[in-house]
């Protein structure tokens, strides 16, 4: 079972009824959105370097970069960042796996979009910033996020995201995509006063 902090795992049972708040062609927009932000903040794909989190972020990323792939008439490619050994939780939950680094291009002097499903306290994202730092020195760093629910406790915001969706800390948000979850795309929240 994956669990996370940011309540996005959509493998993790709940009692609580779902209440879906995006279905997968309204992700869709959200991403051509986001896309079409990235580009234009950036002058185009040339120097951008996405890279996503995993799990779902990494899926995200890939989608971003086929939507950049046609718009720039150009392949445009998505890695991946373990920031596992860079969590500040390890000694508090379970062992897990490593997952896999695999960077596009060399990151020194690029701008890095660093690519989530959802954005929470921020710990993930300072996680991601500090192994991302072991790889090099881009010349920035944007991060991208599919849903940002609040409730930080690090000063981290998000540069471009697919929807602001504010929910009580007892609420889950559930991000669900075809990569992994092997169902349709949606984001719901799950818990919180009845």
């Amino acid at each position: 079972m994956v669990t996370s902090s940011h309540g996005s795992s959509a493998d993790e049972p709940d009692a609580a009824p779902l209440r879906q708040v995006l279905d997968s062609a309204e992700i869709g927009r959200a991403l051509t959105r986001i896309t079409h932000e990235i580009l234009e903040r950036n002058h185009g794909a040339g120097e951008v370097v996405l890279v996503g989190i995993p799990t779902r972020g990494v899926h995200l990323a890939r989608r971003i970069a086929d939507r950049m792939s046609q718009v720039e008439s150009r392949p445009v490619h998505a890695g991946a960042l373990d920031i596992t050994m860079y969590r500040d939780d390890l000694r508090l939950k379970p062992a897990r796996a490593l997952e896999h680094t695999d960077i596009p291009d060399d990151v020194d002097g690029k701008v890095v979009v660093l690519v989530d499903d959802v954005l929470f306290s921020g710990r993930t994202i300072r996680a991601a910033l500090d192994a991302l730092g072991d790889l090099g020195r881009p010349r920035a760093v944007q991060l991208a996020v599919l849903i940002d629910r609040g409730h930080r406790e690090l000063p981290i915001r998000a540069d471009f995201v697919g929807k602001n969706l504010p929910t009580a800390l007892t609420e889950k948000v559930r991000v669900r995509l075809r990569e992994t979850d092997e169902v349709e795309d949606s984001v719901a929240i799950a818990g919180g006063a009845s």
